[in-house]
């Protein structure tokens, strides 16, 4: 939440002040990365700072186009299924709170580098970067320690609650022993404000007053079976590309962040492009002695000269001279030309984003193109997504652990295993060649013929069984044209 009515106060500095004075710790994020993620936001939502009206500049918004295509590509056809004693609660979590969101949330994502996905009890909360702060990572880059901004307005009031995760370690006393032992202990501690005034902390309330009533301030959790916790509980998303900004920090780069100039020189291009076709009306210069009607006397006397209508593209000018004037103008647009610089804008960003050449063009492809030929020329795009696939399910993964240990906290599902299972789309799935290697197999007895049938000519299961029986019972040739 909160990814575009939170750009103006981006990373305020009261949320840091009050991290350290509510926990005594301080965030990792540097300025440079918060200035970038920003800024990505701004081009995402369509406010770059290159828009000029005044000198006519828009923008196409062609960083989301490519962010909601990553998705929509990285997406296709999803699908996770579970095995395990615990199969039907984690298959309802994914289908009822997970499944019909992750296009979306793969898409934020990609528009500014990283998404945090986290279990609230009920569902998942998406957490863009302006939602937390990172407090410690440990030396493979894992967070380690992090604090969730949550706010929620009731009337006047404007209520804010940090929420900080951690791992701590404290030395226990062994039953009926003196010895201790050390443990590690996942930490949660809420902290919950109030203000009249959007934006600002305000100050401290108590949770009971607030609807987060149900949280306890501090909690310290283990498994039941006294294990510690293996992860921090919840999902990391974020592009798999290094983030040369900041070596050191665990967040990701957003999916257009390489191309940031051509996509300024993209909006250029095409506003002047389209500044061009507006300016390119059909202009007729006609002389006002060429248009003019029989002047007449009015009842009172007064002499009236009518007035003509003419279309948009006429304009009447006084003739100079003698000689009737009329004059077309014709402009000769540049749309050829600019095309191809546009074209060579859109190669080059998608190059930059991680796409084939080629894969952004003005025009439609044409030509029919097998898998093989997809794979060979879209190599480059195919990596891109299965990078972001391999994220993704790290996250899911990270995701699913968080919630299967708050079931066994919460007693949401009995105590059981699970092992998640993925299922994703081929990006270069041709259908007319699908069916074809179908009926190749069907013809050879691979695979039965009814359900060729089932699959490619829309029978049912019974109507394909039949006409299969009575084919082959009929006809020397069946309607396989079998031997």
């Amino acid at each position: 939440m909160g990814i575009i009515s939170a750009i103006k106060g981006w990373w305020s500095k009261m949320f840091k002040s009050e991290i350290k004075d509510q926990f005594q710790v301080t965030g990792i994020t540097s300025g440079n990365m918060q200035k970038a993620i920003q800024n990505w936001m701004l081009i995402y939502k369509g406010d770059p700072e290159w828009v000029n009206e005044e000198e006519g500049i828009k923008t196409i918004k062609f960083a989301k186009f490519i962010c909601g295509e990553i998705a929509r590509l990285a997406t296709l056809a999803i699908d996770v299924t579970f095995d395990g004693t615990r199969k039907k609660y984690m298959d309802q979590f994914w289908k009822n709170s997970v499944k019909d969101r992750i296009r979306e949330w793969t898409e934020l994502m990609c528009a500014c580098g990283t998404v945090i996905l986290k279990p609230n009890g009920t569902g998942v909360d998406l957490v863009t970067p302006d939602r937390f702060e990172i407090i410690s990572i440990d030396g493979n880059h894992n967070i380690t320690g992090i604090v969730f901004q949550d706010t929620h307005e009731d009337g006047d009031d404007h209520f804010t609650k940090l929420e900080y995760h951690r791992f701590f370690t404290a030395s226990v006393r062994m039953p009926d022993s003196a010895e201790y032992y050390d443990t590690t202990y996942y930490s949660i501690s809420n902290r919950a404000f109030v203000s009249k005034n959007a934006g600002e902390i305000g100050k401290p309330i108590d949770l009971s007053m607030t609807i987060w009533s149900g949280l306890q301030p501090d909690v310290h959790i283990t498994k039941k079976s006294g294990d510690k916790i293996n992860s921090m509980l919840f999902g990391l998303f974020r592009m798999p590309s290094l983030n040369d900004i900041d070596l050191n920090s665990p967040l990701g780069i957003s999916a257009f962040a390489d191309a940031i100039e051509e996509l300024k020189d993209l909006d250029i291009a095409y506003s002047r492009n389209a500044e061009e076709i507006k300016d390119s009306r059909r202009m007729v210069m006609i002389d006002d002695k060429l248009i003019q009607k029989p002047a007449y006397k009015d009842e009172k006397g007064n002499t009236v000269r009518p007035q003509v209508k003419l279309p948009k593209y006429f304009k009447a000018v006084a003739g100079s001279d003698q000689n009737e004037t009329y004059h077309e103008i014709n402009p000769q647009l540049n749309t050829d030309t600019r095309k191809s610089g546009i074209n060579q804008q859109l190669s080059l960003i998608g190059v930059k984003c991680g796409f084939s050449n080629g894969y952004f063009v003005i025009d439609e492809k044409t030509g029919m193109i097998t898998a093989t030929q997809v794979e060979s020329d879209d190599r480059r795009t195919i990596q891109l997504i299965k990078d972001v696939r391999d994220a993704m399910q790290k996250c899911l993964d990270d995701l699913f652990y968080a919630q299967s240990v708050f079931a066994d906290l919460y007693r949401y599902a009995p105590v059981g295993e699970y092992e998640p299972k993925y299922n994703f789309g081929d990006i270069t799935y041709n259908a007319e060649e699908d069916r074809m290697r179908n009926l190749t197999l069907a013809n050879s007895g691979y695979i039965p013929k009814w359900q060729y049938l089932v699959r490619f000519e829309g029978y049912s299961e019974e109507e394909a069984k039949a006409a299969v029986k009575e084919a082959s019972g009929t006809q020397e040739k069946g309607l396989f044209d079998e031997e």
